[in-house]
């Protein structure tokens, strides 16, 4: 003989439950989700998702830094393809996406685990992340091939956001204590609870620490700043007007900058004009005007030919620096047609503004009828143009004896005594060359140094607590706008921060660790044998309408006649699932 006792099985809607684990895992009904423990094949799943996570954040990372350097990096492709274009654009919507993407995908798995949810990533996501991991793999190792030299802006920016990213690590890690501190009192001292405990523990001990060894010219004293570095317009101002031309040069000009840079080649027949690539297909319209000469060398023209070449109209067309939208249109007429700027005219409008200039030269090659008298080409050009021989820097190694009327730079990093064997006044590094132990050497002996390129204001208040006395940037509207470092910190002030911040995360851990212990002390006491985050509740009473509750009734069997014993008092619920009656 069988008993029936109707009851009521009472469910409260989760949506919040719902959404994470139907978009994490597909997982939208109730008798899919689980609270077991997860498999080691989703645990390495969830290991493969934080590892594509971190590749993802120092990719990131490396871009957001690199920004001072896209117009390098832009050149460099150009260099390799013949084509101008900005290639930064889908490699950052990419990181944008991909890293959002993965990001999600972190969150909603740091939640299954909060709420105890096994994890189950859906098929469709394990591609997703697949597809990130390899694409950012593959991306570092071709900016390793293409690049290579620019990883050391890394470091070099750890100088300024070191701080800050501690005390981001610090909060982060602090609040993984939430997850930890549950899992670790919930399940006991077990093994492997010990030992994710014994890591976190290391982890939170190191970052605690990580401040001893973070260096940074910007934790000085304040009476110890230096005068604000000169700018140097590098190519004029060629983020506002194209590259080494006369519109360029004024835009600089106009932004203060103390000199100007420009990149001198020599023509056919000897006039110094300004070029930075070694042919004109990218600054000029040579395509149109001699389609069958477009490939060869820039210094193989003579000045006629040169000078008939339209030297602004690619700028309008291709808005390398997405600036020509800000141009009025009187500028852009102008813009249109600009020509090839020769060194006297540079030379000229340098004397007028009563500024200095630094010239980067080209040696032509073999072939060119004035390849052993190219240096000679551009000082007369230099005397030609009336500006004073000591507002001119010379940054060529050669032949240094015939300009000793000008002032002498290098553009290699060299010793103080090869500096003053040579007759030279200063140096001109790459930022990455000129560490801030190498900037204070070279102050001590009385050398000048000028560091490029510099775009960033970061950059740029990092070298101004370094001491530097001037920098060369192709953004000095940028940089005019940085009135005092972003931001200076004293040892004192930098080590009550470092301090503080310390203390109140060990309040914090400490704190997450004794409420969850309590936490569980009055769960238990409570009675309560199985945590029910669906809060399905059963009861044996009537039905009570509610439009936020769904009400299902079955019928479940309790007891069954074996051997002329009824049992009725034994049942089972099961954590899972609609089928919450079996047979006994």
């Amino acid at each position: 003989m069988v008993k029936h006792q109707p009851l009521q099985q009472v469910y409260e809607k989760q949506l919040c439950l719902s959404f994470l684990t139907g978009i994490y895992g597909c997982r939208w009904k109730r008798y899919q989700r689980s609270h077991d423990n997860s498999s080691k094949w989703e645990c390495a799943w969830f290991i493969i998702l934080c590892s594509t996570f971190s590749l993802l954040l120092f990719w990131a990372y490396f871009w957001l830094e690199a920004h001072n350097d896209y117009n390098q990096f832009n050149w460099l492709l150009y260099n390799r393809s013949g084509e101008w274009k900005d290639g930064t654009v889908p490699i950052l919507a990419t990181t944008a996406v991909g890293f959002s993407y993965i990001t999600f995908l972190m969150v909603l798995a740091l939640c299954h685990i909060s709420l105890g949810q096994q994890l189950n990533l859906y098929w469709i996501h394990k591609i997703g992340v697949l597809a990130a991991l390899i694409t950012t793999v593959s991306g570092v190792v071709s900016i390793s091939d293409v690049w290579g030299d620019e990883w050391d802006i890394i470091l070099i920016s750890l100088q300024f956001t070191g701080p800050f990213l501690h005390i981001g690590a610090l909060a982060a890690v602090t609040a993984l204590g939430w997850l930890v501190a549950g899992h670790v009192i919930r399940a006991g001292r077990t093994k492997f609870h010990m030992i994710v405990l014994l890591v976190y523990l290391s982890v939170l001990l190191v970052l605690y620490m990580v401040p001893l060894a973070i260096t940074s010219p910007c934790i000085m004293d304040r009476n110890s700043l230096k005068p604000r570095p000169d700018v140097i317009g590098r190519r004029g101002a060629p983020m506002l007007a194209p590259e080494n031309t006369l519109m360029s040069f004024n835009k600089a000009l106009q932004q203060g900058v103390s000199s100007l840079e420009a990149d001198v080649s020599v023509s056919l027949d000897g006039v110094p004009f300004l070029m930075r690539d070694r042919t004109l297909r990218r600054t000029t319209n040579i395509a149109k005007v001699f389609p069958d000469k477009q490939h060869e060398d820039a210094s193989l023209f003579n000045w006629t030919e040169i000078r008939s070449l339209n030297a602004g109209q690619w700028f309008l067309e291709s808005d390398p620096y997405w600036t020509v939208g800000s141009l009025t249109g009187r500028e852009r007429n102008r813009m249109g047609n600009l020509t090839v700027c020769s060194l006297v005219e540079m030379l000229r409008l340098t004397a007028r503004a009563n500024r200095s200039a630094l010239l980067n030269l080209q040696r032509p090659p073999p072939e060119h009828p004035h390849y052993k008298t190219w240096i000679m080409d551009t000082l007369w050009a230099v005397q030609r143009s009336g500006i004073s021989q000591k507002r001119v820097t010379w940054t060529p190694d050669t032949d240094r004896g015939r300009v000793r009327g000008l002032q002498q730079t290098s553009l290699e990093k060299l010793s103080g005594e090869e500096v003053r064997h040579r007759g030279i006044s200063s140096l001109t590094l790459r930022y990455s060359q000129a560490s801030n132990k190498d900037i204070q050497d070279f102050l001590v002996n009385n050398m000048s140094v000028m560091v490029y390129p510099v775009n960033e204001p970061w950059l740029y208040s990092v070298l101004w607590c370094s001491g530097v006395p001037s920098v060369s940037s192709d953004a000095p509207q940028v940089l005019r706008k940085v009135p005092y470092p972003i931001w200076l910190m004293s040892p004192y002030e930098y080590c009550l921060v470092w301090i503080t911040s310390d203390l109140v995360s060990i309040a914090i851990v400490t704190g997450i660790f004794i409420f969850q212990n309590y936490h569980l002390i009055r769960w238990r006491m409570s009675g309560m044998q199985n945590y029910n985050p669906e809060q399905i509740m059963l009861s044996a009473v009537t039905r009570r309408p509610s439009r936020d509750v769904n009400i299902m009734k079955e019928k479940l069997i309790f007891s069954e006649v074996s051997n002329g014993v009824t049992n009725t008092d034994e049942h089972l619920y099961p954590e899972n699932g609609y089928d919450i009656g079996q047979y006994k």
